[in-house]
């Protein structure tokens, strides 16, 4: 599919992903064509002693295409920076991970999913994560900043991979570790859907 994007695509991209994922923050249903929720947890291999005493809500805000985690879980005391954290179920896990002397931030683009991770945030028991309205493209973080940002199912979302990159290796303390999961494709997409913008946002 072409990066070659008008602004006004970009725009358009930026709006429709948000649309939709304003949406899933109500209600995930009918949203994606994988698994979300529990069943996602499971068929990903997040060992359940991580998120069996969360509550259903947020259980059930689980989106993410695979488990970052798997790649080597934060460590206690760290700061971890999840970029595009939707409701915020792989912040809690980093928060119950690197407990209280560690620090969890999560960054969306989207007003309500961060609304959503306050919400259900206030019924953890945990003090030590935060949310906030932020782009992968424009980080409000300074230099070396974490030691682990993590990543699950957005980087495919990023119009601008490169600045994004850019910013995660800013905001990485040096010996840092990127976490990402996220979709690709394995094959080229047929002619007629090959440069379609909305690739960008189904």
């Amino acid at each position: 599919m072409t990066t070659d994007l008008t602004d006004l695509e970009k725009t358009l991209i930026r709006e429709k992903v948000k649309e939709k994922y304003a949406q899933a923050a109500v209600s995930p249903a009918g949203c994606f064509c994988y698994p979300t929720g529990i069943a996602g947890l499971r068929q990903l291999g997040y060992p359940e002693e991580w998120w069996q005493d969360f509550p259903p809500a947020l259980l059930e805000s689980f989106l993410g295409v695979g488990n970052p985690f798997s790649l080597g879980a934060p460590l206690p005391g760290e700061t971890v920076l999840d970029i595009g954290c939707g409701a915020g179920f792989d912040v809690a896990v980093a928060a119950r991970l690197v407990g209280p002397g560690g620090r969890v931030v999560g960054v969306d683009i989207t007003p309500e999913m961060v609304t959503r991770a306050w919400e259900l945030a206030a019924l953890l028991p945990y003090r030590n994560l935060s949310f906030q309205v932020a782009s992968a493209e424009d980080l409000p973080f300074p230099p070396q900043f974490f030691e682990v940002v993590t990543s699950n199912g957005i980087f495919n979302l990023v119009i601008d991979k490169e600045k994004a990159a850019q910013e995660i290796l800013r905001v990485l303390k040096p010996g840092g570790r990127l976490l990402l999961a996220d979709m690709l494709l394995v094959a080229p997409l047929p002619p007629d859907r090959a440069n379609l913008i909305d690739n960008w946002y189904q």
